[in-house]
Parts: structure tokens; C-alpha cells; sequence
């Protein structure tokens, strides 16, 4: 049994998807980020970095994982699934992977708050992150030009994290049509009823 605390953001989406994709029986735990709930004394015990998402594996000894990446790679050993076993399909998979943990959600959530959360109007900061956000969807569009999913033919990790990044663009004001292999990736993947199920999770009051 894992408990699952989150809510309702990318990367609170992105371990939703994946508990939802595993068939992992799970509680889910609405940690309120307006009432600051992530800095509870409570939670710090289970995630010193006071951010969402973090998951208990109560049949672990209670082990606790945080780090959205690190969870996904968790729950995929944990299960077997949706991380290659070949040593280059992995590596890979986790290339793309860290893609997304370092440049895409990084880059993306800094362009959200200064589009939209920042007290005053940034205009160098504004174009410096939606620039850079366009920029690397061009990496993925480019890169989904010859590959069904991140890594190859198999569906993994590495889409499961990115998905609910991409899947913000019209809030940044960014649309897919210039995209067109990222456009047929996204549409793919938001089909999976598993997916589906995984958006509604977090966001339970």
C-alpha cells in the first residue's frame, strides 16, 4: 500500500499517472499548498524539501520517496514497468527523464509565475522563460520526429513525467500546432485511460 501525498500540479499529476498506470493500490493525501500544509512539521518528516509530491510505501517499512523523478524511478522498480530492462532503452529512458526534471518542468514553472504569479510584470524574465520553454518543446518535436515515445517504441517514465508539463502550453500561451510530432505524442498519451484517471486524482480537496 502506498500513500500519496499531493496536489494539483504538474508534478503532483505526473506520480498520479504513475500509481494510476501501475495498478499500485494507493491512498491519496491532499497536502493544501495555499494553507502551507508542504511545511508542517509532519510533512518534513517525510520530505525535508517541504514540496509535493511524496510517497510512503507502508508495505517498505514506511519508507519515504520525494522527488517527483525519484518516485517515478521507485515505482518503476518497484513494479518492473514502464522502465526498460536493456541497458541503452534505460539509459535512455532516464535521459529523458532528467530532461524534464532539469530543463522542461524547471523552465516551464518559471515561466508560469512571471506569465502569471509574479507581483509585477517582468518583461526580460517573461521572454527569457517562454523562450526557453518554446526552445525545448522544439527539442521534443524535434526528437518525436523519428520515435513513437521519449525512448523508442515503449512508453515509460520518461513520458509519464513529461506529459503533465507539456500539458500546460495554453496557459503559457504556447500552442502545439507548431509542433506537429510533439502535437501526436501528447494526443497519444492523454487517450490512456490510465492517464485520465491519474489527472482527477490530485485534484481532490
Amino acid at each position: 500500500m502506498i500513500d500519496f501525498f499531493s496536489a494539483g500540479t504538474p508534478n503532483g499529476y505526473k506520480v498520479a499517472i504513475a500509481l494510476e498506470e501501475t495498478g499500485l493500490p494507493y491512498t491519496f493525501h491532499h497536502v493544501r499548498l495555499q494553507e502551507g500544509e508542504q511545511r508542517a512539521p509532519w510533512y518534513l518528516e517525510l520530505n525535508p524539501n517541504g514540496r509535493i509530491p511524496t510517497i510512503v510505501d507502508r508495505s517498505n517499512h514506511d519508507f519515504a520517496v520525494f522527488e517527483s523523478g525519484a518516485i517515478l524511478l521507485y515505482l518503476a522498480d518497484l513494479t518492473g514497468r514502464f522502465l526498460p530492462d536493456v541497458p541503452r532503452q534505460r539509459s535512455l529512458a532516464i535521459q529523458w527523464l532528467m530532461f524534464e526534471m532539469g530543463d522542461l518542468g524547471p523552465m516551464m514553472g518559471q515561466a508560469g509565475y512571471f506569465l502569471h504569479g509574479a507581483p509585477e510584470r517582468i518583461d526580460h524574465a517573461v521572454t527569457r522563460y517562454l523562450g526557453e520553454t518554446r526552445r525545448l518543446l522544439g527539442v521534443l518535436d524535434g526528437h518525436l520526429a523519428d520515435s513513437r515515445f521519449l525512448s523508442g517504441e515503449d512508453y515509460t517514465v520518461a513520458d509519464i513525467a513529461t506529459f503533465p508539463w507539456v500539458r500546460v502550453h495554453d496557459t503559457l500561451d504556447i500552442a502545439l500546432d507548431g509542433t506537429p510530432n510533439l502535437k501526436r505524442w501528447f494526443d497519444e498519451i492523454a487517450a490512456r485511460p490510465a492517464v485520465q484517471r491519474g489527472l482527477k486524482v490530485p485534484d481532490q480537496a
